[in-house]
């Protein structure tokens, strides 16, 4: 047994923080966020999460594979909210979000283990922050009930299913080099999503540079 979940959460902290410190989720959080830009934030979800539930799919014994965490059928349901039935043909995933989508493509089939790292990165961070988010975009676009459905989570014990999820990360046999991968993965995982962001708030070069430069600087304390 290892003690990933921990080694994982420390070793992505700083990546956290500069995910949740992005002017667009800044401004998500203070209840600042137009009716676009979060159908977009949801289209691109769409297709991240559809890309990561496939991808898991074609695995065999992946240890965390839960239907209940699924958000893909969930989104589609917002998005036929906010679009209107024809929503399929009126998407297009962004350029971030292509290359967000072809990462977790890559990592399945060359290293599918590296997929613990983005299914943490999105899903614990879904039950984590759904709920409170969840209340932030119903108050910012004036919603009753309908277009919430990506933080519906069929769970009666959120605390107890996380500290499952975190033991099921924790009983997963890797070696040294396998966890430093999946940490490092995973804070590629957090990258992804501030470019993301960045783009749907108009400053994807910004963000760009920001990856880059963290890259580096990772890679010179080796």
């Amino acid at each position: 047994m290892t003690n990933l979940a921990l080694q994982l959460k420390e070793g992505t902290k700083v990546s956290h923080s500069a995910a949740e410190n992005t002017k667009f989720v800044s401004s998500f959080l203070k209840g600042v966020v137009s009716r676009d830009n979060y159908k977009q934030l949801l289209t691109n979800f769409y297709y991240v999460y559809r890309a990561m539930e496939e991808e898991i799919a074609k695995q065999n014994d992946f240890p965390l594979h839960d239907k209940l965490l699924d958000r893909t059928n969930k989104i589609e349901q917002d998005l036929r909210y906010y679009y209107g039935v024809m929503w399929r043909d009126t998407i297009i995933p962004s350029q971030a979000t292509a290359n967000y989508v072809k990462r977790i493509q890559v990592i399945s089939e060359a290293s599918p283990y590296l997929l613990v790292a983005h299914h943490y990165t999105r899903y614990m961070g879904d039950l984590s922050g759904g709920q409170i988010l969840a209340s932030i975009t119903k108050s910012a676009l004036n919603l009753s009930t309908e277009g919430l459905k990506f933080y519906e989570f069929d769970i009666p014990n959120m605390k107890e299913y996380k500290d499952k999820y975190r033991q099921t990360l924790n009983d997963l046999t890797m070696s040294d080099t396998q966890i430093s991968m999946l940490i490092d993965e995973a804070n590629y995982a957090f990258k992804l999503n501030m470019l993301l962001f960045d783009e749907l708030q108009g400053n994807p070069i910004k963000s760009i540079v920001k990856v880059l430069f963290s890259y580096l600087k990772e890679r010179f304390k080796r």
